[in-house]
């Protein structure tokens, strides 16, 4: 199985993309993870001709080829990134490669709480109808303290962190398998990547 992390911060030391390679390496005989990292992406612009520029581009290819995403969100002002929220906005205006796409959601802070407001901003984020991203529900993993999380070897410390974290990704392993049989051949997610503002700016009837 081949999954994409993408580290939802343009920050040289985020946390969340040490939790991410701590599941690279955690998970690595399960799944090939790959992380992604948003920050050559420009800022978004709306196209007139909607091509994507290179960086968005590598990103969108890695993101249809993979079976699942990980987004790993760190949390400002009870929100996502402008980071994040700007290479969402790039993909969802050009090559639109989340329709239909297993997604799940972790997030790291420094704080005590841990980035629920921006998980569930970025929950809801990614079910607007050009995203379309399949958001596995019911989960929520949320790692506080993350400064104290690791170690020197990048491994996480807290062992009721690393429990839940193996739990909740293994559910998602099973969400990408269960999603690709119901996608498989069905008419519902074929219609999924319709829009009809789309046939409308191309004169189509509708």
């Amino acid at each position: 199985m081949k999954l994409v992390g993408i580290v939802g911060t343009n920050s040289t030391e985020s946390t969340n993309r040490r939790l991410l390679q701590y599941m690279q390496q955690r998970y690595g005989k399960k799944v090939e993870l790959k992380i992604c990292e948003i920050v050559d992406i420009p800022v978004f612009d709306e196209p007139e001709d909607k091509t994507a520029p290179k960086a968005v581009q590598v990103l969108s290819e890695a993101i249809k080829n993979s079976d699942g995403v990980i987004f790993a969100t760190p949390e400002y002002d009870h929100s996502v990134t402008a980071a994040l929220k700007n290479t969402i906005e790039w993909l969802s205006y050009t090559t639109r490669p989340l329709i239909n796409k297993p997604v799940m959601i972790i997030g790291a802070s420094h704080g005590s709480l841990g980035t629920s407001r921006a998980q569930a901003h970025l929950r809801q984020i990614l079910e607007a109808p050009e995203l379309k991203a399949l958001v596995m529900p019911n989960v929520e993993f949320l790692l506080g303290r993350s400064l104290q999380a690791f170690d020197d070897d990048g491994k996480l410390v807290y062992e009721d962190k690393v429990k839940e974290l193996d739990k909740d990704f293994n559910e998602f392993i099973s969400f990408v398998e269960l999603t690709e049989k119901l996608t498989v051949n069905s008419k519902f997610f074929e219609e999924n990547q319709k829009f009809s503002w789309d046939q409308v700016a191309n004169g189509e009837d509708m």
